[in-house]
């Protein structure tokens, strides 16, 4: 059901010094930029991976969220998450971030951190030549969980932590690969768990399902019959809740992938969906 695209760059790479902690690398007209702190809150510096074009016009931006139950991961799992630099290739700017695990901060400070990065993005929308009418979210199991609950529930829903409190915080529209989307029927559900009031009602309201209404944004699932972390089940349910409210949106439905995560089989999809998005002006 996928469609075959050749991705292949044989462009060769130097290292470049940049200033700060960052460590940057350039390769052909790409720079990419290691543990660049986008958000410090309560005294904790949030880190990010970024790669973009070093010339060019404005660009679309892609977020991408890693996975690990909000408890583990980072972005440095490249294997299994976004490549910034095949991104940036492709005429993107492109961000992986770290966030507070809910092994130190509770929820729901992992989707706080989530729309700080948004934020920061768009601070710097000028710096690095981002379309801010183009920013694209990407996620990968509990990541996907974030990004649909950003896409359906918005900025609101948590108060703003960190900086950057008077960008926009607007999403074009979002991928959410491997994703839940009901918190309380999930096995891990039970992870995301605020320090305060009935943590039941807590993770209804973190549930994307919960929070479809008229303003939300385009959504891609991505799912596999055979996930053995997320039920299929939840990606067949949000997709019927989306296809009942007229949100636009596509489902990927495989039968034999597993857990996917951002697969070059993926990754195409995630592609066609973003071109789809933007030929009709969702």
């Amino acid at each position: 059901m996928s469609r075959t695209t050749v991705l292949g760059f044989g462009l060769a790479m130097a290292l470049v010094c940049l200033p700060a902690a960052a460590v940057s690398a350039q390769q052909g007209a790409v720079v990419v930029e290691e543990d660049v702190i986008y958000c410090r809150i309560d005294g904790a510096a949030l880190l990010a991976d970024i790669g973009y074009p070093s010339a060019g016009q404005a660009r679309p931006a892609m977020l991408y969220i890693h996975g690990g139950r909000w408890r583990a991961g980072s972005k440095d799992d490249v294997e299994r998450g976004l490549d910034v630099r095949e991104w940036a290739q492709q005429g993107y700017f492109a961000m992986t971030i770290d966030f507070r695990l809910v092994t130190s901060t509770p929820a729901p400070a992992a989707q706080q951190d989530l729309m700080c990065a948004v934020r920061w993005l768009h601070a710097q929308a000028a710096q690095y030549r981002v379309d801010p009418d183009r920013v694209y979210l990407s996620g990968w199991s509990s990541g996907g969980h974030q990004v649909a609950l950003a896409a359906t529930a918005g900025a609101d829903l948590y108060p703003a932590a960190g900086q950057w409190d008077d960008a926009r915080s607007d999403v074009r529209a979002v991928m959410s690969i491997s994703g839940p989307y009901e918190l309380n029927t999930l096995s891990w559900g039970n992870l995301w768990t605020p320090l305060e009031g009935d943590p039941e009602e807590a993770r209804r309201v973190a549930s994307p399902m919960h929070q479809i209404s008229r303003d939300t944004r385009p959504i891609l699932i991505v799912h596999s019959d055979d996930d053995r972390s997320v039920p299929v089940q939840q990606a067949i349910d949000m997709a019927r809740a989306l296809e009942q409210s007229g949100t636009a949106h596509r489902f990927v439905h495989y039968t034999d992938r597993g857990h996917v995560a951002l697969t070059p089989e993926v990754v195409r999809e995630m592609r066609s969906f973003i071109a789809e998005v933007e030929r009709n002006g969702w």
